[in-house]
């Protein structure tokens, strides 16, 4: 596993971002926003960013310009996301990126339309393959998608080789579901191709973050699984709580050790 992390979790600054890699031990990132709030992949400085990641040597395993977001009911928006994949997809090849996370097209407050959510994935999927990048679909706490159970559902009902899960097991324990049983369902029915590190305890309405290991994830028993199931991609910090700056340094380090932890005991 290689751990890397969601820069703009702390900061948009990329100077801040490479040092704060480099300082925290980590050897990749994952980009969403770049230079200023405002600024999200691929709407960013790209002469900037390939100079200053090539300098540190540090990979861009994958971008996350914010498509399939919202439900799959809204045609118009989720059209517009399939012509902007295209332009994501060329920015990908051009900052030696192989990896676009999108979200699950399970808005909330309706029923989330599986079969019509991988319809459109499967739609995005054919654009992906054409540029040779894959896509990761993510499960988010405030979504119809929150659940292991649920993302599995979705990838295996989209059926392309190229989509796969992009996993938050603390998403699904914050909306209320049990990420062990997730991550068996995803294990047993489809591919992980990025896990997204946090931990915490509480529902939706009470969720306090801690450090990677010390909340009610189970992150010994996640890692362990995972590699049972041969995975070995990025294992994604997020930053979450006050003082993130402050924090990343604790968080990071716990994820590298349980990282270290897991390949120990293979």
């Amino acid at each position: 596993m290689l751990p890397v992390w969601l820069t703009d979790s702390v900061t948009c600054n990329l100077s801040r971002a490479v040092h704060y890699t480099l300082l925290w031990g980590l050897e990749g990132v994952v980009l969403r926003t770049v230079g200023t709030s405002d600024n999200r992949v691929p709407f960013v400085n790209e002469q900037q960013l390939r100079t200053g990641l090539q300098e540190a040597e540090l990979p861009v395993v994958a971008i996350d310009p914010g498509l399939f977001e919202g439900n799959v009911g809204e045609k118009a928006a989720w059209l517009n996301d399939l012509m902007l994949l295209d332009e994501a997809a060329a920015f990908c090849k051009r900052i030696r990126c192989r990896t676009i996370l999108t979200g699950a097209l399970a808005g909330t407050g309706e029923e989330f339309d599986v079969v019509m959510a991988a319809e459109v994935l499967g739609q995005a999927g054919v654009i992906a393959e054409r540029h040779d990048i894959s896509l990761a679909v993510r499960n988010e706490a405030l979504s119809n998608c929150a659940s292991g159970e649920s993302l599995a559902d979705l990838i295996a009902a989209v059926g392309h080789p190229l989509v796969s899960a992009a996993w938050s097991p603390a998403d699904a324990l914050e909306a209320g579901f049990s990420p062990a049983e997730g991550l068996e369902a995803l294990a047993c029915r489809s591919s992980v191709a990025l896990v997204f590190v946090r931990d915490g305890e509480g529902d939706a309405s009470s969720w306090i973050d801690c450090i990677p290991g010390e909340g009610r994830v189970g992150w010994t028993s996640q890692f362990q699984r995972l590699s049972e199931a041969g995975f070995t991609g990025p294992a994604c910090l997020d930053v979450r709580g006050d003082a993130p700056a402050k924090q990343g340094l604790a968080q990071a380090t716990a994820l590298i050790q349980l990282i270290r932890t897991t390949q120990s005991e293979l």
